[in-house]
């Protein structure tokens, strides 16, 4: 399975349910960024995604985007695929 980053904020309602999403595909562990604790990795969020709102989701090497996102490629079926499962 490929290692997950996803950059959150503690209060932020999709970035719970992205969690929880990756989680019950199998996810144990994610590289969770919290922008709300350090400007300097909002920053760094923005610069790599070119977006200002979280969650930001990367599977590997490829950005996701947010939970909207996330949500509809499993839909689509492609997030096992992108996981590596």
């Amino acid at each position: 399975m490929k290692t997950v980053t996803i950059y959150t904020k503690q209060t932020c309602p999709y970035c719970i349910m992205a969690k929880n999403l990756l989680t019950h595909k199998g996810v144990k562990t994610f590289n969770e960024i919290r922008i709300d604790l350090d400007a300097n990795k909002k920053e760094e969020m923005i610069a790599k995604t070119g977006r200002m709102t979280v969650p930001q989701i990367y599977i590997g090497d490829t950005h996701v985007g947010g939970f909207d996102d996330l949500s509809l490629l499993n839909k689509e079926g492609r997030l096992d695929e992108l996981l590596g499962i």
